[in-house]
C-alpha cells in the first residue's frame, strides 16, 4: 500500500565525457478534446509514492531500480519541496489518480540526487526501458514542478562540486584532466582555463598519475589518473587542510 501524501523524486546525473545529462522517464498522458488514441508525450524524473511500510532512502533506491535498474550508486537527499500547490493542475492531479488508482489532493516530495558514471551497462538497462539520457541545457519543460527539481539539483551539484570529491562519482575510474575539466566546465556551466586548471589538478595529492595512456583514441593520447579515495578519506580524519577545492574562480 502507498502513502498517497509523500512522494520521492530522483534527480539523476551522468556525465558522457562532454555533456553533464539527467535521467527522464517518458510517459505519455491523453489529450483534451482528442483522439483517446492520441497520447502527449511528456518528461519527467524518476519518482514515486512511498509504500507505507519504508523510509524515505529506501523509496528512492527502489524508484532507480524499478525505472532504471540502477543499483549502488551515489544517492543523496536534495530537497523537501512542500509547496500545498506543486500538484494543482488538474491534468496532473488525475494522472497521478490513474497511475496508483487512489485520489489525491496534494504531494509533499522528498528529492535526492544520485550520480551515475555512464558506461556501457547503464546505457543497456536505459535503452531498453522508459528512462532516456538528455543533455540537462536542452531541457526547456518537464512535468508537474520537475523543472524546479531539477534545477535546484543542478545548483545543489554546482555547490557541493567545489567542497567534496563527488566529481569521481561521474568520471572512470581512470580519467585525463580533460575529461575531468569538461565535466566541471559543464556542470557549473562556465569556461575554465586550461593552463590554470592543469595546474591546480596536478597540486592535489590525491589525484594520482597513472603509468597509463589513453587507447583508441584519434588524437594524441594523454595520460591517465585516478583518485585515491582512500587517501583522502584518510586526510580528512586527521584534520589536513586540503580538499577538492582546487578550483578558485574568484581569486
Amino acid at each position: 500500500m502507498v502513502n498517497p501524501s509523500i512522494s520521492v523524486d530522483c534527480v539523476v546525473f551522468g556525465f558522457d565525457g562532454s555533456e553533464l545529462k539527467v535521467l527522464l522517464i517518458e510517459f505519455g498522458r491523453k489529450m483534451n478534446n482528442a483522439d483517446p488514441s492520441q497520447l502527449k508525450l511528456e518528461r519527467k524524473l524518476p519518482g514515486s509514492l512511498i509504500q507505507e511500510k519504508e523510509d524515505l532512502s529506501a523509496a528512492a533506491q527502489r524508484t532507480l531500480v524499478e525505472l532504471t535498474g540502477l543499483t549502488n550508486i551515489f544517492l543523496r537527499q536534495l530537497y523537501v519541496f512542500s509547496d500545498p500547490n506543486r500538484i494543482s493542475r488538474p491534468e496532473d492531479l488525475e494522472w497521478i489518480k490513474n497511475t496508483y488508482e487512489i485520489p489525491v489532493s496534494r504531494i509533499v516530495t522528498v528529492a535526492y540526487f544520485a550520480l551515475v558514471k555512464i558506461d556501457k551497462s547503464v546505457l543497456q538497462h536505459t535503452v531498453e526501458g522508459v528512462s532516456k539520457w538528455h543533455g540537462v541545457q536542452s531541457i526547456k519543460q518537464l512535468a508537474f514542478d520537475h523543472k524546479q527539481i531539477l534545477m535546484k539539483g543542478l545548483e545543489v551539484l554546482s555547490q557541493q562540486l567545489l567542497n567534496e570529491p563527488i566529481a569521481f562519482e561521474l568520471l572512470p575510474k581512470r580519467f585525463t584532466i580533460r575529461q575531468l575539466q569538461n565535466l566541471y566546465e559543464a556542470i557549473l556551466g562556465i569556461e575554465i582555463d586550461n593552463r590554470n586548471f592543469r595546474k591546480k589538478v596536478l597540486n592535489v595529492p590525491c589525484i594520482k598519475l597513472l603509468d597509463e595512456k589513453e587507447k583508441g583514441v584519434a588524437h594524441k593520447p594523454a595520460r591517465l589518473y585516478r583518485f585515491d579515495k582512500a587517501m583522502y578519506e584518510k586526510d580528512i580524519k586527521k584534520k589536513m587542510k586540503y580538499n577538492l577545492n582546487f578550483i578558485r574562480f574568484t581569486d
